[in-house]
């Protein structure tokens, strides 16, 4: 399958770099490393993951994250990437805007 990632989640990802860099230089690369490469797993493990508020959820390896997806024929579409310690009715709200 092909992962698309979309304008949403890479903010979300930005978003994250920034609060991880600002605790320690170069965590926020690593952070990005992480996620990328949880990201890139959905090729081969897309749509095994538990459905939360309608969309499948990865949970990240080494992050408190969770990335949110949906599966549209062939594609892998990430839809936000979110801190999993936040408010769930916060993170409903966020999945429904889009």
């Amino acid at each position: 399958m092909r992962v698309r990632i979309l304008d949403p989640a890479e903010k979300d990802l930005e978003n994250g770099y920034r609060f991880y860099e600002k605790q320690s230089p170069g965590l926020g690369s690593y952070f990005l490393d992480s996620l990328y490469s949880d990201i890139d797993s959905l090729a081969y493990f897309g749509g095994i993951h538990s459905v939360v508020f309608t969309f499948h959820r990865l949970l990240s390896k080494r992050f408190p994250f969770g990335v949110y997806y949906e599966i549209v024929e062939d594609m892998v579409l990430v839809t936000a990437v979110l801190d999993c310690r936040r408010n769930p009715n916060w993170i409903r709200e966020r999945l429904m805007k889009g």
